[in-house]
């Protein structure tokens, strides 16, 4: 098969639309048989690509794994808008959560598992799944609180908006469980977040 042609057509994909279909690809592997079974040949058989077209934009299973997971995380990424912070706070924080005992978070925690034997996989997961686009949500809400007067300028900081997640997450490793009880997601919103954002008047 010619490089970055579709299997069963002349028609060649570049570009974004090749990317696409290589992470969509990855992403059902994930889902499907898991990162210890996915290969650069099942992904680049499903995607109607080869392992060529792979290897050149992800060079070791690990960078396609964790991009897949990001593309997949990305894609299924909703931020709420309910016109308060403290609103969107929570249904973001129980998006979060529910996801974590989704098909998703079960590739995210096959990751993780993965990642104990290889320092290079947990390395990407901290750069790279540890929230862009989850922070940029974040961010964003903290932005339209400062421009309804919920909250001043200096709030939107990344380490403010990465808060949440990161005490979500602390909870998942303390407790062992798929699913944090709805009472603490509103402790981490009302004792801890929705403070530290209201005490930012000035940037640091």
């Amino acid at each position: 098969m010619a490089p970055d042609q579709q299997r069963g057509g002349a028609t060649r994909r570049r570009g974004a639309a090749l990317e696409d279909a290589i992470l969509r690809a990855a992403a059902e592997e994930l889902r499907t048989a898991g990162y210890a079974s996915m290969t650069m040949d099942r992904v680049a058989r499903r995607a109607g690509t080869n392992k060529n077209a792979i290897y050149r934009r992800w060079p070791a299973r690990a960078a396609l794994g964790v991009a897949a997971y990001c593309h997949l995380a990305d894609a299924e990424l909703r931020v709420p808008d309910t016109g308060t912070l403290r609103g969107d706070a929570l249904a973001l924080l129980r998006a979060a959560n529910a996801t974590w005992s989704s098909p998703q978070g079960a590739v995210l925690r096959d990751l993780l598992a993965a990642a104990a034997d290889d320092p290079g996989l947990l390395t990407l997961l901290r750069e790279q799944a540890g929230g862009s686009g989850t922070d940029a949500a974040w961010l964003t809400l903290i932005e339209r609180a400062v421009a309804r007067g919920e909250a001043a300028a200096g709030a939107v900081h990344p380490r403010v908006a990465s808060v949440p997640m990161t005490l979500l997450r602390g909870e998942y490793a303390l407790r062992g469980l798929p699913e944090v009880p709805d009472e603490v997601l509103t402790e981490i919103v009302d004792e801890v977040f929705l403070p530290l954002v209201r005490g930012r008047a000035i940037d640091i």
